[in-house]
């Protein structure tokens, strides 16, 4: 559950009126419709949703009580595993299920449904199997497949907190040539470190000393020097496994450190994305089990306007409402996913000789805009529509043993990272004077003294 830092540099242009133009619509429009046209091979998701739909109907049947008893989904996070779900983006030709992003994303979006805290912390894993799968082949990139495949996962390990500044690191990783050639020693400690908990590999944003640079260090669970605390205090998405890693003197190889400026571009976009995955699956949850208790209650009021609650006109429409809602979540998750598609592949492309860096750098623009749009669209649709389901129930909609609250719960935890109100601020700069919005965005003290 972390802010997620990109180190692609924003870049600034304007029309000379200080307005979009028709011809610059014309020109998005474009874009959009060539990462739709690039996006129709895949494979069958019917196929793929019927090969994990079993699992999640599972997750679905104990999420409350699991939710209500604080017990982690490790159990179904390992089954997950074991059913291939870490390898979905793997080609198939590599022992994955070569799903596209949409696919992926649409999946997520029902394991949401399920148990919205579940793909949040599979969030760090699935972002850096996105960057593996977009490096060369190699020695490299065959190691980290082959785990996927096996079912080993990545957990996130990025933020830290107190006195360090925005885009400052204090995880350090120290060359300790004592225990061999191209070994190193990372200490350091995280906070929101979502997913870790249930792990193999720590995705972990630190700075080497030797160089200076900011790398992700690969570094492996499971060993002394790695320890979790269970300690996210959130009011929502209480079983991600979020909290405190601390490493000390945690061993790591160089073959293990990623120069994080090489990462994929498209990642702040991708992580977005997810939220909005756990967004719009914790609407269709609500909508399931808001429509069951309805269709299940027997009690209804003097004033109103049926004598069977399941009949009452004003109580199916704010059931309706939900449900729109849902819809409405599900298809702004799809959209974006298609732009990071665009943004996949035009990574591809370029490395082909096919398209510039500029072109590429196009296609992440329109990822960053629609994960954003998406965002502000979705945070308060979410929040609002399940916050209005409550009164398709009166009273006993706020039964603890019913543990309705945890879907409005789950949603506006989700809803209050990476805040939405600054992407409506650079949407509105980008729409009004043509501004791109940046690709990078941290959290960390202010340096600005009050």
């Amino acid at each position: 559950m972390t802010a997620q830092i990109q180190l692609t540099e924003p870049t600034t242009s304007a029309t000379d009126s200080g307005q979009a133009t028709f011809a610059e619509a014309a020109r998005e429009a474009a874009k959009v419709a060539a990462v739709t046209q690039r996006t129709t091979q895949q494979p069958d998701y019917n196929e793929l949703a019927l090969h994990f739909r079993p699992i999640f109907e599972r997750i679905a049947a104990g999420a409350s009580q699991r939710e209500q008893d604080h017990v982690l989904p490790v159990a179904q996070i390992r089954e997950l595993a074991e059913a291939g779900f870490g390898a979905l983006r793997v080609p198939v030709a590599e022992g994955g299920f070569g799903a596209t992003l949409p696919q992926l994303f649409d999946l997520l979006t029902e394991l949401a449904a399920a148990d919205s805290n579940i793909p949040q912390a599979l969030r760090g894993h699935f972002a850096f199997v996105e960057d593996r799968i977009l490096v060369e082949s190699g020695p490299a990139r065959t190691m980290w497949i082959d785990r996927f495949v096996r079912g080993e996962l990545v957990g996130n390990s990025w933020t830290e907190i107190g006195a360090v500044e925005v885009g400052d690191v204090q995880t350090k990783v120290v060359p300790a040539p004592e225990l061999g050639e191209g070994s190193f020693r990372v200490n350091g400690t995280k906070y929101y470190s979502t997913g870790s908990i249930y792990a193999d590999w720590l995705d972990t944003y630190a700075e080497r000393t030797d160089t200076g640079k900011r790398v992700i260090a690969a570094v492996s669970a499971h060993q002394a020097g790695v320890t979790h605390r269970d300690n996210w205090d959130g009011f929502g998405q209480r079983t991600t496994g979020s909290g405190t890693s601390t490493f000390v003197d945690a061993v790591v190889h160089e073959d293990h450190l990623i120069n994080f400026d090489e990462r994929f571009k498209y990642q702040t976009a991708f992580y977005q994305v997810v939220l909005l995955a756990v967004l719009a699956g914790s609407v269709r949850a609500a909508e399931r089990e808001f429509a069951t208790e309805v269709r299940q209650r027997t009690r209804t009021f003097s004033h109103a306007a049926a004598g069977i609650w399941r009949e009452d006109p004003q109580i199916l429409q704010i059931i309706g409402e939900l449900g729109a809602a849902g819809f409405a979540g599900e298809a702004i998750v799809h959209r974006a996913a298609q732009t990071l598609q665009g943004a996949h592949d035009a990574a591809l492309e370029l490395r082909a000789g096919q398209i510039d860096v500029q072109r590429e750098e196009e296609f992440n623009d329109v990822a960053e805009l629609a994960s954003a749009e998406g965002q502000i669209a979705l945070t308060p649709l979410a929040t609002n529509a399940l916050s209005h389901a409550f009164d398709a129930l009166a009273a006993s909609a706020t039964s603890v043993k019913k543990n309705l609250d945890r879907h409005w719960r789950n949603a506006r935890t989700a809803g209050n990272h990476n805040p939405w109100v600054y992407k409506a601020r650079l949407v509105g700069d980008r729409s009004v004077n043509g501004v791109q919005l940046p690709r990078v965005w941290a959290i960390g003290a202010s340096s600005t003294k009050a």
